[in-house]
């Protein structure tokens, strides 16, 4: 089951018990403004509104509430985040040579909390339609998330995201066949993030059982 709520993360993990979750996958705000910076127009996101979600990080009960409800966790961007330590390995997401020179970081640091040697995950971010029609500044390609439910998730486990953002890790999840609830307080990129899910799961399942 793939559930996908507009709310505040925080209240909904208040209302959960403890290890509700197997893992989770989240990719929380940085503080660093990025919704109010301008993006290029190569990217298909120019377009985007400027929004204030990205103006601080997340604070030590965000943390703490997100150990308290899953069993492990990777968290996007460790390198902003004291409060990801201690950790057991990291994902490095190197985003490939059409980043390079932009404003946006080449690679990006994932603290994980499963033993396990330090992965590094490289794809070529214009090979594909991840960042087509892009409808969320941060947007991480779904083919990113489907690697990381390959190297640590196993199908039918429950896995959270608490900034849905895109609903690419939701895509992915989809399709790996776990349980996910992913939540998305900002209404705008939760409608376009449903819309997404409906339509890209939609499409694909439909082209698999040799729909017309």
């Amino acid at each position: 089951m793939i559930e996908l709520l507009n709310m505040d993360c925080m209240e909904y993990m208040r209302g959960l018990p403890d290890k509700a979750f197997d893992l989770a996958i989240v990719d929380p705000p940085y503080g660093i403004d990025v919704g109010n910076k301008p993006m290029s127009s190569k990217w298909g996101s120019s377009r985007l509104e400027k929004k204030d979600w990205d103006k601080g990080a997340p604070d030590d009960a965000y943390f703490s509430e997100l150990r308290r409800v899953s069993v492990n966790q990777i968290i996007w961007c460790a390198n902003y985040f004291p409060q990801c330590w201690p950790v057991r390995g990291y994902v490095v997401w190197d985003k490939g040579e059409g980043f390079k020179g932009r404003s946006f970081a080449e690679c990006e640091m994932a603290s994980i909390t499963i033993d396990g040697n330090a992965k590094v995950y490289k794809r070529d971010p214009l090979a594909g339609g991840d960042y087509k029609g892009k409808i969320h500044p941060t947007q991480k390609p779904v083919k990113l998330y489907e690697w990381l439910l390959a190297n640590y998730a196993k199908p039918g486990q429950r896995i959270l995201d608490t900034h849905l953002g895109s609903a690419s890790s939701a895509i992915a999840a989809h399709y790996f066949g776990c349980e996910f609830v992913g939540t998305e307080l900002d209404p705008d990129y939760y409608a376009a993030a449903k819309a997404r899910f409906d339509r890209e799961t939609s499409q694909i399942d439909m082209f698999a059982g040799g729909v017309a």
